[in-house]
């Protein structure tokens, strides 16, 4: 019989046994407990105004990962949403390795609406994923509101992605919280683009560590993420300037390792 060792995390709890998709990234899927947990709310956030679309397009990779290559995604707005983020492109989904035919895009009045319509699908268990995209600071969106989505998503299965652009965290019942940020793709032979590239941090997790951090390129073929290779950026130096500065050389300023 394997013994169950609680995991330090940042609120105190202690990992409960679910299903979990995994990222495909070993130092992720251990910080998670084997993956992303399923029938649970994710939150996700942009760092700044102008990661919104790379929120956006971690959270519809997420959601194709979630639901596997049978699985339907239905992703809800608001009118406001397709005011401020614009009208989502199937063209985009599918660079991303999803399939249109699989989604479906909900648009309706206003957040009251977009919270009751986001419960009722999750009622659903034939979805592979609900993803819910929210603008503003969605009163609405209360500690109440939010346990009452996290039930709903743990009795059927159902993983719920909570997107939001252009809010900032508030207390709620998701499991885990990320922040999202552009990130420079790899060049590819012939200075075609390269995969999607993200830098992501789990602000928060009821169930594991947080704090950390990664670089993401999502593999659009595997339908998973891996870690991100150098870009192969230039930074030019000045002449009269060592290439590592005696001051940086120890490298206190990079990203922490994973």
């Amino acid at each position: 019989m394997k013994r169950f060792v609680p995991v330090p995390t940042c609120d105190g709890t202690a990992a409960a046994a679910v299903a979990r998709r995994a990222f495909g990234v070993a130092s992720l899927d251990a910080a998670l407990g084997g993956g992303l947990a399923l029938g649970r709310v994710h939150e996700i956030y942009a760092a700044e105004a102008d990661d919104l679309a790379a929120s956006a397009g971690f959270v519809m990779a997420l959601a194709t990962s979630l639901a596997g290559s049978e699985g339907m995604v239905l992703w809800l707005r608001s009118q406001r949403a397709v005011r401020q983020g614009g009208v989502a492109q199937a063209i985009g989904w599918a660079e991303l390795g999803g399939a249109p035919e699989l989604g479906l895009i909900g648009v309706v009045r206003d957040s009251m609406a977009l919270l009751r319509a986001a419960v009722d699908a999750l009622r659903c268990t034939a979805l592979g994923a609900v993803v819910v995209e929210g603008w503003g600071a969605m009163r609405e969106l209360d500690l109440t509101a939010s346990r009452r989505l996290a039930l709903a998503a743990e009795k059927s299965g159902v993983p719920l992605l909570l997107l939001r652009p252009d809010a900032v965290p508030v207390p709620s019942a998701a499991q885990t919280r990320w922040q999202v940020a552009a990130a420079p793709s790899r060049a590819l032979p012939g200075h075609a683009p390269g995969g999607a590239t993200f830098d992501v941090t789990l602000l928060r997790q009821r169930s594991g560590p947080c704090g950390l951090d990664w670089r993401l390129e999502w593999d659009r073929d595997r339908r998973l993420f891996r870690e991100a290779p150098p870009s192969g950026a230039v930074v030019p130096v000045p002449a009269h300037r060592p290439a590592a500065h005696p001051a940086s050389a120890g490298g206190g300023g990079g990203r922490r390792a994973a």
